[in-house]
């Protein structure tokens, strides 16, 4: 959906700045089961959100759009999306689509019911067949994603990386998570980011001095961590490092399970199925109407609320800036922050949302723009102290720190502890000169990997929001009975059985090839 011609450049005197800021992120699921939970989280975010958001980016690009969002991909999924395993069993999942909208048909014709949805759903399979044939088969996420980098349409940032709550880990293992996290998109893409979307938003007094020492210019915080002082960045306590806060209040016209837009009446409901073909076939109609009584999805009427909702969305950004530019008496900055799946997932419509969102701004005299660029643009208000925070419930640890996860709690850090031992008996030890004349030693690199897949801020939060708690217990459990297996074959001497197991389980737990437990 087109809005408007493309902007040669923003607007002169904007009456302020808006940065989008998406977070792509999921749990390493690579051979660790396929339904209802496990790769096919990963088949259903590729193919209805992040290659969709991707392929809006790159019509923004091509119409001369630069700078338009701020797009964080955990390493976790980038490892995934360059993965051939994990784009081979997208592409059979993306086939099998296709032959349920083909079989849908067949009985839409007999019933003449769903006619339309199936063949909406077929043209949507058979595109997304194509474009994973010509491109994303051979070249993966790096291929698609660094032309968008080179053409500055998007800034990108980078995190640790397997996605831990950085406060509760030990400093030294914190600080190797978050060098391997960023190394990462360094290989993939050539480009170390510059910011991070910290894990969960997590905080805690302190946290800057390790991002500065990596490089790391700017994070992302929630409102709260500000006072709701969203209008500017600041640099945090004593050191040169800048938070970002997320607007609630604009974010939440989105955000909202209740109030947000993809709650309107003509949007795709994500909650009701045609049972025969496992299609989404209704829309929302209202949140109290049962689903056997709601009206069928039509996309023209979804396409029409679009049109609707983005400009009211852009009508609300235009207000809270220039509330914010008479009360600071200066330009001022909107942060809207949300995890990607939440557009083309979770609200199917959300993809055509945000390129019409994106088109309309500068329309309205607001400047689209990165986290790094309204840095280097100096709409920064001072220094603060951030308090320890987070964006989950309460704005503090609770979900990843409480009495139904105190066991994978101790568990972690029991596990950071011995890891840490044993390589510094590995690596620094009595073993030394071996270790060198080896190089690169399979076994400490494998603990580090296990380590790391354990401490994945995903599996407190399942548990503690009881979404699939019991595969978030047993997938900690599994990487914890990895590592202990490892670690005693190391502590018992038996160097050939620990390489024999460390090669099996990188078969299976191998994200991060550029791992190098010696830089731990």
């Amino acid at each position: 959906m087109t809005v408007g011609p493309a902007p040669k450049s923003g607007p002169s005197h904007p009456v302020g700045t808006f940065c989008l800021v998406l977070h792509t992120h999921l749990p390493w699921v690579a051979h660790h089961g396929t339904w209802p939970v496990g790769e096919e989280w990963l088949h259903q975010a590729f193919t209805g959100s992040w290659r969709r958001v991707l392929a809006m980016l790159e019509s923004l690009a091509a119409e001369g759009y630069s700078d338009v969002l701020t797009l964080g991909v955990t390493p976790v999924v980038a490892s995934m999306l360059d993965d051939q395993y994990c784009l081979g069993e997208i592409h059979s999942w993306t086939g099998r689509w296709q032959l349920r909208a083909e079989q849908l048909a067949v009985r839409s014709d007999r019933s003449g019911d769903h006619a339309a949805l199936a063949a909406h759903e077929r043209r949507a399979a058979t595109a997304c067949l194509a474009d994973l044939e010509s491109r994303w088969l051979t070249g993966g996420l790096s291929a698609v994603l660094r032309p968008l980098l080179d053409a500055r349409t998007v800034e990108l940032i980078g995190g640790p990386a397997t996605h831990p709550f950085q406060p509760l880990l030990i400093e030294r293992f914190a600080a190797a998570q978050l060098a391997v996290g960023l190394s990462d998109p360094s290989l993939r893409l050539g480009a170390r980011p510059s910011g991070i979307w910290a894990p969960e938003c997590g905080y805690a007094p302190g946290m800057e001095q390790l991002y500065q020492a990596q490089g790391i210019s700017h994070f992302l915080v929630d409102g709260p961590a500000v006072g709701d002082r969203t209008g500017f960045g600041y640099q945090v306590a004593d050191s040169e490092v800048v938070c970002f806060a997320r607007d609630r209040p604009i974010s939440h016209r989105i955000w909202s399970a209740r109030d947000g837009y993809p709650a309107g009446s003509d949007y795709r409901d994500f909650h009701t199925f045609d049972h025969g073909s496992g299609f989404r076939s209704s829309r929302v109609t209202s949140l109290d109407t049962p689903a056997q009584s709601k009206r069928l999805w039509d996309p023209a009427a979804a396409a029409a609320a679009v049109r609707r909702d983005a400009h009211r969305f852009v009508a609300d950004v235009v207000d809270r800036l220039a509330r914010l530019r008479d009360e600071h008496g200066r330009e001022s900055l909107v942060v809207a922050a949300f995890d990607t799946e939440l557009f083309g997932h979770w609200w199917y419509e959300g993809p055509d949302f945000l390129a019409a969102v994106l088109r309309l701004l500068p329309q309205a005299n607001v400047r689209v723009s990165t986290l790094s660029r309204s840095r280097e643009a100096g709409l920064l208000d001072g220094r603060i102290e951030l308090p320890a925070s987070s964006w989950g419930a309460g704005q503090d640890w609770r979900v990843w720190d409480n009495e139904q996860v105190a066991d994978l709690v101790e568990e972690s850090a029991q596990v950071q502890k011995r890891l840490l031992g044993l390589l510094d008996g590995l690596l620094e030890g009595d073993c030394t000169s071996a270790s060198r004349a080896r190089g690169r030693d399979p076994v400490a690199d494998q603990l580090c990997r296990e380590a790391f897949l354990l401490t994945s801020s995903d599996w407190a939060f399942m548990i503690s929001r009881d979404s699939a708690a019991d595969y978030a217990r047993a997938r900690a459990a599994e990487h914890a009975r990895r590592f202990a297996s490892l670690a005693d074959l190391v502590e018992s001497g038996d160097r050939v059985a620990a390489v024999d197991l460390a090669t099996s389980l990188q078969q299976v737990d191998g994200p991060f090839g550029h791992l190098d437990a010696r830089t731990l």
